[in-house]
């Protein structure tokens, strides 16, 4: 069960096309992980504070409100305990303790993310930037042919993806960049390569034991877990393609990407994050490749006005360089402590009620059914006594437009009668 300060909670943090996907079916292979493909539901609660115009209006009053009468405590606690009652509620459909929740875009509210739940685990996936580029590249080519990341990039307009891949990758970077106790950084690569050391040490991180096999997830294609699983539709295309993790992915970026978008992309990261995330080898192959040696830091005109503009499109403000943070929240007062219980204890009256309810509703929707089905073949049967009724109409009808019908049927009967005798 997901407590209040986030324990039993695991954010799996990075930027799309980095293997999240990959990642999360091998956890929820685990009888005590519950994982989705991706649920992003924080990120409504977070701009519930960042009203947008609404048919019905009231716009200046919501921001009043917000900015000026609710504090950001009982804020964020009442967003808190929504998220609990949304990953307990999960939980209660499996016979997991602990949620993965694995949202790429998180990086837009990471300091909220700590708020919420500064004891959470929270795992950093990084992968060569040039891949998670060429990942994007092949993805997109699959409804836009003519898709160029240099395009992309240089393109003025807000693009999320090309902001997911330059400003939410320096995000998580700043994120996981100094050490703590509830962070673990796991990369792509060793993960492909060696998918049960590395599931076998996030199990450790995780404070579970290790189960075997859980990284074969192809295994794993027919329990129920994995159905709901690949159900969502969101997440790798081509993670089903595959039974266990593979390295045919590994270095893609070489043949996907030309030369242009590889510099152009380079240029805006800069020569210090590949080499800070562990692919200083790549970047030096690209500037072999591109013939092009770039500068040890990002370009921050870039990125500032990709920031600003992001920020005036979002009402989002982050702040600057920001880190992880585990701050124990605020123990609860007795009062406060025996009021969740009490509420706790409402809430599971409450919810066996709604069951109950649930279960009656569908007694009645089955009786209305009943009712209908048997409606039905009354109509139906009134509608043939109807049809046989006019048949006879007809038919009488027809009866009295023929005046000698009976005299007929008597000289006719006669003359057969004669025949007989004659012969």
């Amino acid at each position: 069960m997901i407590e209040r300060n986030g324990n039993k909670l695991i954010f799996l943090l990075c930027v799309p096309r980095s293997g999240s996907s990959l990642a999360t079916v091998m956890l929820q292979n685990h009888t005590r992980i519950y994982a989705a493909q991706e649920m992003w539901f924080l990120m409504s609660l977070y701009d519930l504070k960042k009203p947008e115009k609404r048919a019905y209006g009231g716009t200046a009053i919501l921001n009043q409100f917000f900015d000026g009468v609710l504090p950001e405590s009982v804020y964020d606690e009442a967003c808190r305990s929504f998220g609990m009652n949304v990953y307990n509620g999960l939980l209660s459909t499996s016979e997991a303790d602990m949620v993965v929740d694995k949202s790429p875009r998180y990086y837009y509210l990471l300091e909220f993310l700590d708020r919420l739940f500064p004891q959470s685990k929270r795992i950093g996936l990084f992968r060569n930037p040039l891949d998670v580029a060429a990942s994007y590249k092949k993805v997109n080519q699959r409804s836009a042919p003519n898709f160029n990341l240099a395009d992309q990039l240089n393109d003025p307009s807000l693009n999320m993806k090309m902001v997911d891949i330059t400003i939410g990758l320096f995000r998580y970077h700043q994120y996981f960049s100094q050490s703590n106790n509830n962070a673990f950084w796991l990369k792509y690569e060793q993960m492909a390569a060696h998918p049960e050391e590395q599931m076998q040490k996030v199990c450790e991180f995780l404070d579970i034991s290790y189960e075997e096999g859980i990284e074969k997830y192809g295994d794993y294609m027919d329990s129920a877990k994995s159905e709901l699983f690949y159900s969502m539709g969101v997440g790798d295309p081509y993670l089903s393609e595959h039974r266990t993790p593979h390295m045919k992915s590994i270095g893609n970026w070489r043949t996907m990407l030309d030369h242009r978008e590889i510099e152009a992309y380079c240029r805006i990261l800069g020569a210090r994050l590949f080499r800070d995330l562990g692919y200083g080898a790549e970047l030096e192959e690209a500037q072999r490749l591109t013939g092009v040696v770039f500068e040890e830091e990002p370009d921050m005109k870039w990125i500032e006005a990709k920031t600003k503009q992001f920020a005036e499109a979002t009402g989002c403000r982050w702040e600057p360089e920001y880190k992880m943070q585990s701050a124990v929240l605020p123990e609860t007062s007795p009062e406060v402590a025996s009021a969740l219980s009490q509420e706790s204890k409402e809430k599971a009256e409450a919810d066996e009620l709604l069951r109950m309810r649930m279960t009656l509703r569908s007694l009645e929707k089955r009786m209305e059914q009943h009712y209908i089905e048997r409606d039905r073949l009354h109509q139906e049967s009134e509608r043939l006594r109807k049809e046989v009724k006019d048949m006879k109409q007809k038919m009488n009808k027809i009866k009295s437009l023929i005046p000698f019908n009976r005299s007929l049927g008597r000289v006719f009967n006669a003359y057969l009668v004669r025949k007989g005798v004659e012969k």
